[in-house]
């Protein structure tokens, strides 16, 4: 589904843009010496609804794929791959977040718009250690990038859209054990 959507991104239709990194390398980059696990995940309605309540903005899809990373057996990260519109092409992100909830990488795998909106590694280091919050947004905790406004912005609901899943996965695994009652989500 992955490589089809970098396929996608980078079609004719999607813009030709670039290919900075394979999903297997940037995985590598992220979780050097771990184990891998791809999961497949199907968000309820319901937890769509949450994700877009908590995330702030639309998503696209109900089904996720992470990729959990494991080292002698502790929880490293989780690698989500995002797939968005940052004007009228594609960019395809990476974005890797903590147990404890907080991100703590993003690389750009894909960008069909033309280079110059690319914001700079800069730009990208300001969303690590981010955690979910109404302060993760451009002209908050996230400084702008002159030329490439709707880059940066794109980048950055990404983010939060990445912590608002990942917030609501880890609320179910907790359901599933049976530790906790679920969130109500206000209507």
């Amino acid at each position: 589904m992955l490589a089809a959507t970098l396929l996608f991104a980078l079609a004719p239709g999607g813009g030709g843009g670039r290919v900075y990194l394979t999903v297997d390398e940037a995985l590598a980059l992220a979780f050097p010496r771990c184990v891998l696990e791809r999961t497949t995940e199907v968000l309820s309605a319901a937890e769509a609804a949450r994700v877009e309540a908590l995330g702030g903005g639309e998503l696209e899809t109900r089904l996720v794929r992470p990729y959990v990373a494991r080292k002698d057996g502790v929880l490293i990260g989780t690698a989500y791959f995002d797939a968005h519109k940052v004007r009228t092409k594609n960019e395809v992100l990476m974005l890797v977040v903590t147990p404890a909830e907080r991100l703590a990488r993003v690389e750009v795998l894909s960008f069909a718009e033309p280079s110059e909106y690319l914001p700079r590694a800069s730009f990208y280091a300001q969303l690590h250690g981010q955690r979910l919050s109404e302060r993760l947004a451009v002209g908050r905790e996230i400084r702008g990038v002159a030329g490439a406004t709707l880059s940066a912005e794109a980048a950055t609901r990404a983010a939060r859209r990445t912590l608002a899943l990942h917030r609501v996965l880890a609320e179910r695994k907790v359901l599933a054990e049976g530790k906790v009652q679920a969130p109500v989500v206000a209507r």
